[in-house]
Protein backbone atom coordinates (compact mmCIF):
# COMPACT_ATOMS: atom_id res chain seq x y z
CA UNK A 1 0.00 0.00 0.00
CA UNK A 2 1.26 3.33 -0.80
CA UNK A 3 1.79 5.88 1.82
CA UNK A 4 -0.95 8.96 1.04
CA UNK A 5 0.77 11.49 2.00
CA UNK A 6 3.68 11.28 -0.74
CA UNK A 7 1.02 12.29 -3.12
CA UNK A 8 0.10 15.73 -0.50
CA UNK A 9 4.38 16.20 0.06
CA UNK A 10 4.46 16.35 -4.37
CA UNK A 11 1.15 18.27 -4.67
CA UNK A 12 1.84 20.76 -2.02
CA UNK A 13 5.81 21.44 -2.85
CA UNK A 14 4.87 21.31 -6.60
CA UNK A 15 2.57 24.42 -5.80
CA UNK A 16 4.97 26.14 -4.13
CA UNK A 17 7.36 25.39 -7.15
CA UNK A 18 4.76 26.77 -9.91
CA UNK A 19 3.75 30.22 -7.65
CA UNK A 20 7.60 31.15 -7.54
CA UNK A 21 8.35 30.23 -11.06
CA UNK A 22 9.64 33.58 -12.73
CA UNK A 23 8.55 35.94 -10.25
CA UNK A 24 11.00 39.32 -9.74
CA UNK A 25 13.20 39.87 -7.25
CA UNK A 26 10.31 42.52 -6.16
CA UNK A 27 8.41 39.79 -5.48
CA UNK A 28 10.09 37.60 -3.67
CA UNK A 29 10.34 40.37 -1.25
CA UNK A 30 7.10 41.05 -0.71
CA UNK A 31 6.38 41.26 2.92
CA UNK A 32 3.34 38.09 3.49
CA UNK A 33 0.66 37.90 6.80
CA UNK A 34 3.68 35.67 8.11
CA UNK A 35 5.09 38.52 10.99
CA UNK A 36 8.26 39.63 9.59
CA UNK A 37 8.98 37.18 6.65
CA UNK A 38 8.44 37.69 2.65
CA UNK A 39 8.20 35.88 0.22
CA UNK A 40 11.86 34.74 0.41
CA UNK A 41 11.70 34.12 3.56
CA UNK A 42 8.72 31.57 3.47
CA UNK A 43 10.24 29.44 1.18
CA UNK A 44 13.50 30.31 2.55
CA UNK A 45 11.30 28.61 6.09
CA UNK A 46 10.35 25.26 4.16
CA UNK A 47 14.19 24.85 2.88
CA UNK A 48 15.30 24.72 6.37
CA UNK A 49 12.95 22.67 7.83
CA UNK A 50 13.29 19.92 5.37
CA UNK A 51 17.06 20.51 5.48
CA UNK A 52 17.35 19.72 9.57
CA UNK A 53 15.54 16.64 8.47
CA UNK A 54 18.28 15.70 6.71
CA UNK A 55 20.77 16.36 9.45
CA UNK A 56 22.18 19.74 7.76
CA UNK A 57 23.17 22.42 9.49
CA UNK A 58 22.23 26.10 9.17
CA UNK A 59 24.06 28.56 6.74
CA UNK A 60 24.21 30.92 9.64
CA UNK A 61 25.03 30.74 13.57
CA UNK A 62 24.08 32.22 16.28
CA UNK A 63 20.53 33.25 17.97
CA UNK A 64 18.61 35.50 16.11
CA UNK A 65 15.75 37.81 17.54
CA UNK A 66 13.15 39.35 16.68
CA UNK A 67 9.56 40.72 17.64
CA UNK A 68 8.21 37.51 16.28
CA UNK A 69 10.41 35.17 17.28
CA UNK A 70 9.10 33.47 20.95
CA UNK A 71 10.86 30.44 21.45
CA UNK A 72 13.96 28.03 20.30
CA UNK A 73 12.13 26.75 17.10
CA UNK A 74 11.40 30.18 15.94
CA UNK A 75 15.17 31.25 16.44
CA UNK A 76 15.93 27.89 14.74
CA UNK A 77 13.84 28.83 11.99
CA UNK A 78 15.42 32.37 11.49
CA UNK A 79 18.95 30.78 11.15
CA UNK A 80 17.59 29.08 8.05
CA UNK A 81 15.94 32.29 7.18
CA UNK A 82 18.74 34.57 7.59
CA UNK A 83 20.81 32.54 5.49
CA UNK A 84 19.07 32.78 2.16
CA UNK A 85 18.39 36.40 2.39
CA UNK A 86 21.54 38.20 0.48
CA UNK A 87 20.59 35.10 -2.36
CA UNK A 88 18.45 35.46 -5.14
CA UNK A 89 14.74 34.44 -5.54
CA UNK A 90 16.41 32.25 -8.29
CA UNK A 91 18.80 30.51 -6.11
CA UNK A 92 16.20 30.24 -3.39
CA UNK A 93 13.83 28.23 -5.58
CA UNK A 94 16.59 26.26 -6.63
CA UNK A 95 17.54 25.18 -3.44
CA UNK A 96 13.64 24.67 -2.65
CA UNK A 97 13.55 21.86 -5.34
CA UNK A 98 16.68 20.38 -4.99
CA UNK A 99 15.91 19.62 -1.12
CA UNK A 100 12.09 18.45 -0.98
CA UNK A 101 13.24 16.02 -4.15
CA UNK A 102 15.63 14.68 -1.99
CA UNK A 103 13.42 14.46 0.86
CA UNK A 104 10.64 13.33 -1.69
CA UNK A 105 12.98 10.14 -2.47
CA UNK A 106 13.57 9.68 1.02
CA UNK A 107 10.19 9.21 2.42
CA UNK A 108 9.28 7.22 -0.92
CA UNK A 109 12.15 4.95 0.30
CA UNK A 110 10.22 4.63 4.08
CA UNK A 111 8.49 1.29 5.23
CA UNK A 112 5.16 1.07 6.60
CA UNK A 113 7.14 0.16 9.87
CA UNK A 114 9.15 3.32 9.87
CA UNK A 115 5.75 5.15 8.94
CA UNK A 116 4.68 3.88 12.32
CA UNK A 117 7.41 4.52 14.57
CA UNK A 118 6.53 6.20 17.68
CA UNK A 119 8.81 9.02 17.81
CA UNK A 120 9.37 13.28 17.84
CA UNK A 121 6.51 15.57 16.60
CA UNK A 122 6.13 19.45 17.47
CA UNK A 123 2.71 18.31 19.06
CA UNK A 124 4.30 16.14 21.36
CA UNK A 125 5.27 11.83 21.13
CA UNK A 126 3.95 10.26 17.97
CA UNK A 127 4.17 8.22 15.06
CA UNK A 128 6.27 9.70 12.22
CA UNK A 129 3.05 9.81 10.22
CA UNK A 130 2.36 12.48 12.88
CA UNK A 131 5.14 13.94 11.98
CA UNK A 132 4.53 14.39 8.38
CA UNK A 133 1.06 15.53 8.43
CA UNK A 134 2.62 18.40 10.57
CA UNK A 135 5.02 19.13 7.67
CA UNK A 136 2.24 18.71 4.74
CA UNK A 137 0.19 21.32 6.83
CA UNK A 138 2.87 23.55 7.26
CA UNK A 139 4.10 24.12 4.08
CA UNK A 140 0.41 24.11 2.97
CA UNK A 141 0.08 27.30 5.17
CA UNK A 142 3.34 28.94 3.97
CA UNK A 143 2.21 28.12 0.27
CA UNK A 144 -1.17 29.92 1.61
CA UNK A 145 0.85 33.10 2.79
CA UNK A 146 2.68 33.68 -0.44
CA UNK A 147 0.05 33.21 -2.43
CA UNK A 148 -1.80 36.03 -0.64
CA UNK A 149 1.23 38.29 -0.64
CA UNK A 150 1.05 37.82 -4.37
CA UNK A 151 -2.71 38.26 -4.79
CA UNK A 152 -2.99 34.96 -5.74
CA UNK A 153 -5.53 33.23 -3.20
CA UNK A 154 -6.42 29.67 -4.16
CA UNK A 155 -5.21 25.96 -3.93
CA UNK A 156 -7.62 26.06 -0.75
CA UNK A 157 -9.79 22.89 -1.81
CA UNK A 158 -8.90 19.20 -2.35
CA UNK A 159 -6.61 16.76 -0.67
CA UNK A 160 -3.72 18.83 0.75
CA UNK A 161 -6.45 21.34 1.73
CA UNK A 162 -8.62 18.81 2.95
CA UNK A 163 -6.00 17.75 5.34
CA UNK A 164 -4.38 20.84 6.43
CA UNK A 165 -7.72 23.10 7.45
CA UNK A 166 -9.05 19.67 9.24
CA UNK A 167 -5.92 19.54 11.16
CA UNK A 168 -7.13 23.42 12.51
CA UNK A 169 -9.92 22.27 14.86
CA UNK A 170 -8.09 20.01 17.03
CA UNK A 171 -5.38 22.11 17.60
CA UNK A 172 -6.88 24.54 19.42
CA UNK A 173 -10.37 26.02 19.18
CA UNK A 174 -10.97 24.68 22.96
CA UNK A 175 -8.23 26.83 24.14
CA UNK A 176 -10.14 30.06 21.96
CA UNK A 177 -13.55 29.30 23.35
CA UNK A 178 -12.81 28.70 26.71
CA UNK A 179 -9.34 30.59 27.26
CA UNK A 180 -9.29 33.39 25.33
CA UNK A 181 -12.59 34.39 24.95
CA UNK A 182 -13.31 33.29 28.44
CA UNK A 183 -16.91 31.43 27.10
CA UNK A 184 -19.04 30.65 30.46
CA UNK A 185 -20.12 26.71 31.78
CA UNK A 186 -22.65 25.72 29.32
CA UNK A 187 -21.65 27.62 26.36
CA UNK A 188 -21.72 25.17 22.98
CA UNK A 189 -20.08 26.83 20.15
CA UNK A 190 -20.30 25.54 16.25
CA UNK A 191 -17.74 26.52 13.90
CA UNK A 192 -18.87 25.99 10.03
CA UNK A 193 -16.12 26.27 7.87
CA UNK A 194 -17.58 25.85 4.28
CA UNK A 195 -15.39 24.74 0.90
CA UNK A 196 -16.32 21.52 -1.09
CA UNK A 197 -15.92 19.25 1.94
CA UNK A 198 -17.62 21.44 4.85
CA UNK A 199 -16.31 20.79 8.42
CA UNK A 200 -17.85 21.38 11.49
CA UNK A 201 -16.23 21.55 14.69
CA UNK A 202 -18.33 22.02 18.44
CA UNK A 203 -16.54 23.14 20.99
CA UNK A 204 -18.32 22.74 24.72
CA UNK A 205 -17.45 24.44 27.71
CA UNK A 206 -18.50 21.94 30.75
CA UNK A 207 -19.54 23.29 34.03
CA UNK A 208 -16.29 21.59 35.36
CA UNK A 209 -12.48 21.15 33.29
CA UNK A 210 -11.41 22.52 29.87
CA UNK A 211 -13.37 23.52 27.19
CA UNK A 212 -13.17 20.67 24.40
CA UNK A 213 -14.31 19.46 20.73
CA UNK A 214 -17.31 17.63 20.96
CA UNK A 215 -17.72 14.49 18.15
CA UNK A 216 -21.15 13.69 16.63
CA UNK A 217 -23.53 16.33 15.09
CA UNK A 218 -23.67 19.42 16.57
CA UNK A 219 -26.32 20.98 18.71
CA UNK A 220 -29.56 22.16 16.82
CA UNK A 221 -29.26 25.54 19.27
CA UNK A 222 -25.44 26.33 20.22
CA UNK A 223 -24.79 29.18 22.43
CA UNK A 224 -22.89 30.53 19.04
CA UNK A 225 -22.19 29.58 15.36
CA UNK A 226 -19.73 31.24 13.60
CA UNK A 227 -20.05 30.55 10.05
CA UNK A 228 -16.76 31.57 7.62
CA UNK A 229 -15.04 30.05 4.90
CA UNK A 230 -11.72 28.40 4.43
CA UNK A 231 -9.56 31.08 3.19
CA UNK A 232 -11.12 33.31 6.01
CA UNK A 233 -11.23 30.38 9.39
CA UNK A 234 -7.33 29.77 8.38
CA UNK A 235 -5.71 33.04 8.01
CA UNK A 236 -7.85 33.90 11.35
CA UNK A 237 -6.71 30.54 13.31
CA UNK A 238 -3.17 31.51 11.78
CA UNK A 239 -3.18 34.72 13.32
CA UNK A 240 -2.90 36.69 10.16
CA UNK A 241 -5.54 38.57 9.84
CA UNK A 242 -7.80 40.63 12.34
CA UNK A 243 -11.31 40.33 12.97
CA UNK A 244 -11.79 43.41 11.41
CA UNK A 245 -9.28 42.41 8.63
CA UNK A 246 -11.56 39.19 8.17
CA UNK A 247 -14.82 41.07 7.69
CA UNK A 248 -13.50 43.42 4.89
CA UNK A 249 -11.19 40.92 2.83
CA UNK A 250 -13.29 37.27 3.88
CA UNK A 251 -16.61 36.26 5.10
CA UNK A 252 -17.32 35.86 8.75
CA UNK A 253 -20.81 35.75 10.09
CA UNK A 254 -21.71 35.49 13.97
CA UNK A 255 -25.38 34.10 15.07
CA UNK A 256 -26.58 33.69 17.86
CA UNK A 257 -24.75 35.49 21.17
CA UNK A 258 -23.15 38.06 18.56
CA UNK A 259 -21.20 39.17 21.47
CA UNK A 260 -20.18 35.93 23.07
CA UNK A 261 -19.19 35.17 19.00
CA UNK A 262 -17.25 38.29 18.23
CA UNK A 263 -15.00 37.83 20.86
CA UNK A 264 -14.46 34.49 19.91
CA UNK A 265 -14.02 36.14 16.27
CA UNK A 266 -11.05 38.11 18.11
CA UNK A 267 -9.73 35.32 19.69
CA UNK A 268 -9.26 32.97 16.89
CA UNK A 269 -5.23 33.43 16.28
CA UNK A 270 -3.61 30.70 17.79
CA UNK A 271 -1.16 28.48 15.01
CA UNK A 272 2.07 30.01 14.15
Amino acid sequence: MTEPLLDLFAEVWSDVADLTDGLTEAQWDLATDCPGWTVRDNVAHMIGTESMLFGEAAPVAGAIDGPHVRNDIGRANEQWVAGYRDRSGAEVRAAFLDVTGRRLEALRGLSAEEWDREGFTPEGPGPYRKFMEIRVFDCWFHDQDIREALGRPGFLEGPVADLSVGRIPAGGLGFVVGKKAAAPPGTTVVFVIEGAAPITATVEVPPEGRARLLEGAPPADPTVRIVTDRRTFTRLTGGRWSAERARSEGRVAVEGDTDLGERIVASMGYTI
